[in-house]
């Protein structure tokens, strides 16, 4: 068995169960997330301006700036602007989809501030393969639920 291998086998075989923890939500919020989810199906994709048409310009939001932009403009036929208007409730910005409020973690001992019931502990990505079969052995003791199990 090559030492790939072992570390595979290594990953706690209960990190499947950590993503089925569900949080406690009022009524009102539960209902406002799934009106979330509604209008980012609606929402447009928003690209740079020229994105498409030029390599070196990636599709990342930025603002159109130019004195005859025609986004800037907001001439019919090119893509929308982003704007107040596509905003989402208030109540459940910030929120990961499942409704837990997202925590970072960089060490086991962090999982004595965080609640169960509302929040969910994302790994940061420096965390190292060791550490990290901690914070998960920890998070699964204390019933807190891992939005980034995996170990790599």
């Amino acid at each position: 068995m090559t030492a790939e291998e072992e570390a595979v086998e290594e990953v706690p075989e209960e990190a499947e169960e950590l993503i089925k923890i569900k949080p406690r939500l009022p009524g009102e919020i539960t209902r406002l997330l799934k009106i979330r989810a509604r209008l980012k199906a609606r929402n447009p994709r928003f690209v740079r301006c020229e994105s498409w048409r030029l390599v070196r310009v990636k599709e990342n939001w930025r603002r159109p700036r130019g004195i005859s932009s025609k986004m800037r403009l907001e001439v019919k036929g090119w893509p929308p602007r982003v704007k107040s208007g596509y905003g989402k409730p208030k109540a459940v910005r910030h929120l990961h989809p499942s409704g837990f409020k997202e925590v970072l973690v960089y060490r086991p001992e962090d999982l004595d501030k965080v609640d169960p019931e509302t929040q969910a502990i994302r790994i940061a990505h420096s965390v190292g393969r060791k550490k990290r079969l901690a914070i998960i052995e920890r998070a699964r003791e204390l019933q807190i639920r891992v939005l980034n199990p995996s170990t790599r």
